[in-house]
């Protein structure tokens, strides 16, 4: 059990010097671009922080999801892909948990860590800017 435990971390810390490694820049750099979107989206509708009322407001917990999943899908799917191809290419075989655990890493971690930081800047610099509107200058 040890030892699959070590070939997993050395497989998984290895993908970045192997070939595919682009992929290591571009699918979180679509990832937060997505996210940037998505968090501009919900600064208009004026809807609360993504990650925290995922975790703390039950309520919305399965909307919020699912609005996640539609935006970041995509790019999760690419990244188990990706990452597949990369496993046929570099050990000849495929480790489907490998593939998710990457594809989490590269797609959904940077998208839930930039989405809500996004929407709380615009609506800061939106409530700045009303605020100014209103003050004589």
């Amino acid at each position: 059990m040890e030892n699959l435990l070590t070939q997993t971390i050395e497989q998984l810390l290895s993908r970045p010097a192997g070939p595919l490694h682009l992929r290591f820049v571009l699918q979180p750099t679509v990832a937060a671009i997505i996210a940037i979107r998505a968090g501009l989206r919900d600064c208009r509708q004026r809807q609360p922080l993504y990650l925290s009322s995922v975790f703390f407001q039950s309520e919305m917990r399965r909307g919020l999801l699912a609005s996640g999943w539609r935006d970041i899908g995509k790019v999760f799917i690419v990244a188990v892909v990706l990452d597949a191809a990369y496993q046929l290419i570099e050990f000849r075989w495929l480790y489907p948990g490998q593939a998710i655990i990457v594809a989490v890493v590269l797609a959904i971690v940077p998208y839930a860590l930039i989405r809500g930081p996004v929407s709380r800047c615009a609506t800061f610099l939106r409530t700045r800017r009303a605020r100014s509107k209103l003050q004589p200058g």
